[in-house]
């Protein structure tokens, strides 16, 4: 029987600053109604609250690390909260980003099921990562699978570009744009859930840019795409997430294909086969 005897403060309430966020872009996303244009600002306000989401994710556990706290209460409860935020609101905003069920139901219950999987997929990565966790801070620099943060991201940066692509492109026909919007979400929340569930390495991005020394051409560049995503903020989200998504992926198989030897060397001979019979 485990006994919770002392719980870290600070830490614990940046993991459940996780799961608020989370459980409040499920909240935001409820409140758009298609038939009501002034309503899809909660599109981007769901999806800027899982990448706030995100930022508490990042923060608890490298707060836990630097004031030695961490423990195994903390990751279960980071894992619960995750599961909220980066897998049940991104799958809620991508149902929301369809046509509903009386226009095209079929269609609607196609993207349903999408993102019925898309939760699955996230709660699966989330416990296989809790069993093949392992203290050692040496394993935790890639991840097996894409990690549900950035699934989660990949979707929420498309519900952004929804809820403000009225503002950003006012001369743009917004149907198209939503059309658009709906078929790279549906495609594409099906291929970051297979992908979340896969064993392609993936990069530890937070624990690359927060640990360690680094030189000042890493600050640099850490500032340079600071400036991206507040210049030109909702492109830049979708960029960044999608190409980790799924540019990572597509390196790795590259890279496979590339180590195999189209033309195998033939075997050389043994002694049996030099010397006579």
């Amino acid at each position: 029987m485990i006994v919770v005897k002392k719980v870290a403060i600070i830490p614990t309430l940046l993991t459940l600053g996780n799961a608020v966020c989370g459980f409040a872009a499920i909240a935001c996303a409820s409140k758009i109604d298609l038939e009501k244009p002034a309503t899809e600002y909660y599109f981007a306000l769901g999806g800027w609250l899982v990448i706030g989401a995100m930022v508490f994710d990042a923060l608890d556990g490298y707060v836990a690390r630097l004031s030695r706290v961490a423990s195994k209460f903390g990751g279960e409860l980071d894992s619960l909260c995750d599961a909220i935020s980066f897998g049940v609101a991104p799958a809620f905003l991508l149902l929301r980003m369809g046509p509903g069920w009386e226009p095209q139901p079929l269609f609607h219950q196609i993207l349903a099921g999408i993102a019925t999987l898309y939760m699955v997929c996230a709660i699966l990565r989330l416990a296989r990562f809790n069993v093949e966790n392992t203290p050692d801070p040496a394993s935790h620099k890639r991840f097996r699978g894409l990690p549900s943060p950035g699934a989660a991201g990949c979707l929420a940066s498309l519900a952004i570009v929804r809820g403000e692509m009225a503002t950003r492109w006012p001369n743009l026909h917004p149907e198209v744009l939503h059309a658009g919007i709906m078929v790279w979400s549906t495609l594409g929340a099906l291929a970051v859930a297979l992908l979340m569930v896969s064993r392609v390495p993936y990069p530890h991005v937070t624990k690359q840019i927060l640990r360690g020394r680094h030189h000042f051409r890493h600050l640099i560049q850490v500032l340079v795409i600071v400036f991206f995503i507040i210049t030109f903020r909702d492109l830049a989200l979708v960029l960044i997430f999608w190409i980790y998504g799924l540019g990572i992926p597509l390196r790795y198989t590259l890279l496979r294909s590339l180590r195999r030897d189209p033309f195998p060397a033939a075997p050389r001979p043994g002694m049996e086969d030099v010397l006579p019979r």
